[in-house]
């Protein structure tokens, strides 16, 4: 396996990324696209996942098949179909609708820190998912999903919470994602061998 680097993301073969910028030790799967998305430190994707207008926090865990801020259509008008906005490729009088375009970045999709988004998952536009929350594999998230719970089903529904509001709190006081390279290091084997409520107990959260 190659390793990750602080200095550029690793980008498997047949991507498309397009306008979207990468942290420290990123890393993005075979065949997939990132469009107009931001990566912070950590975060990776695996193979075939779709993203754009997304922002993503640190240690993010994206799973393959995903589809994060999906691209919509013109509901409202008299068509749905893109010829209403990609006209140039139709009509060589014509160009693209360039506010539609603009309207549809501006609707971004917020990825929080240590979030797991399971298998061919789903979360559409203007949706927010808390830190350390997880989405179920195959759900469609349509709402904002709260910090440490876990959703599941189409549309999604909260599942349960990952820990008790009291030890959620802490974890997020804590905030062990913006600590430094080597102090992630030195707490290593705490990180795996201690449950959450010991960890905090541990370093002070």
């Amino acid at each position: 396996m190659p390793k990750l680097s602080e200095h550029e993301p690793l980008i498997h073969e047949g991507c498309e990324i397009v306008e979207a910028s990468f942290g420290r030790f990123c890393e993005v799967g075979k065949l997939s696209r990132v469009a107009y998305s931001s990566f912070d430190d950590y975060s990776y994707c695996d193979r075939m996942a779709d993203i754009a207008n997304t922002s993503i926090g640190k240690f993010a865990n994206i799973a393959a098949l995903t589809r994060i801020g999906p691209t919509d259509h013109p509901m409202g008008n008299a068509s749905l179909h893109h010829f209403l906005y990609r006209s140039a490729e139709y009509w060589d009088d014509t160009t693209p609708d360039a506010a539609f375009f603009e309207r549809r970045r501006a609707r971004r999709t917020v990825i929080g820190h240590d979030t797991w988004i399971g298998h061919g998952a789903i979360i559409k536009p203007e949706v927010t998912i808390g830190h350390g929350a997880i989405v179920a594999a195959g759900a469609v998230v349509t709402r904002d999903v709260a910090p440490y719970m876990i959703v599941a089903g189409v549309p999604a529904v909260p599942l349960r919470e990952r820990f008790t509001p009291a030890v959620a709190e802490r974890l997020l006081a804590l905030a062990w994602w913006d600590w430094p390279h080597e102090r992630l290091r030195a707490a290593l084997d705490d990180f795996r061998a201690l449950p959450a409520e010991a960890f905090l107990e541990a370093y002070g959260g």
